[in-house]
């Protein structure tokens, strides 16, 4: 970065240099040049090519969080299906820490992503105990596809975790900020002062168009909790089938947890 800032301040210094000592002998006009206008074009490109290249990055980041998502849930569904092959007892257990898992993930955990982007210590207390119940099942073969379904169900909520922080630093919506401030300054400086009414519109639907899509940027950064967010569609759906498979052998009132994933007191 050093470099980058010391080659950027040699560039400038040079070239305000060959501006006062080199241009005389090339151009007998001193007052000739580019205007403040033709520099504007250049900056207005600049901004724009920002703006899209920042928004392909935090939509990928959103696209990736939505992905994350829906593979968890399908995880989770999986593991619950093989669930059935296990004897009774065993069966009882995982399907119940299943439906508590998907409980504390959708009431606890997705609300703490969209406020801050971190995650909740609910889930991890019924996956633990999942993997705790799958020891019944050791030696037998449905012990490598419970532990193939738990460990995928493990990578998705970590991606999904990972991508509900920011993938755009906050020094870089700042700098765009400042950037769009610029642009927007410069051309109006461009203006004419009078007759400028059809001016004065496309500036204003340039400055809203800019604005929109650094808002969209902002909004898409986190996608758990903007306007533009994912939804836990997939897991209260995984929760409602696992709490029919369960209670198609047992009591609602034998789940271990509350409606929010809580552990119920003995």
């Amino acid at each position: 970065m050093v470099l980058v800032i010391v080659v950027a301040v040699v560039a400038l210094l040079a070239g305000l240099a060959a501006n006062r000592f080199l241009r005389p002998r090339l151009m007998s006009d001193d007052d000739a040049g580019m205007a403040v206008k033709d520099l504007v074009g250049p900056l207005l490109t600049l901004t724009v090519l920002l703006l899209a290249f920042v928004l392909v990055t935090a939509s990928g980041s959103y696209g990736k969080a939505e992905v994350a998502s829906r593979g968890e849930a399908r995880a989770l569904d999986q593991l619950t299906e093989i669930a059935e092959y296990t004897p009774a007892s065993e069966r009882e257990r995982i399907q119940a820490d299943a439906v508590c898992y998907a409980r504390a993930v959708r009431a606890q955990e997705w609300p703490a992503m969209a406020d801050d982007g971190s995650g909740s210590a609910a889930p991890s207390i019924w996956s633990t105990d999942l993997r705790h119940s799958f020891r019944d099942v050791e030696g037998k073969p449905v012990f490598g596809m419970l532990i193939a379904a738990d460990n995928k169900r493990s990578d998705e909520r970590e991606e999904r975790l990972t991508q509900a922080t920011a993938s755009i630093p906050s020094a870089i919506f700042w700098f765009l900020l400042a950037t769009l401030t610029i642009t927007v300054v410069a051309l109006a400086v461009c203006l004419p002062r009078r007759n400028n009414r059809g001016q004065l519109i496309v500036l204003t639907v340039i400055t809203a168009l800019l604005t929109t899509t650094l808002c969209i940027i902002r909004d898409v950064d986190r996608p758990f909790g903007g306007v533009i967010n994912v939804e836990p569609t997939a897991i209260s759906e995984v929760e409602r089938q696992a709490t029919r498979d369960f209670i198609a052998h047992h009591e609602a009132g034998d789940l271990p947890c509350d409606d929010d994933g809580n552990r119920r007191s003995a």
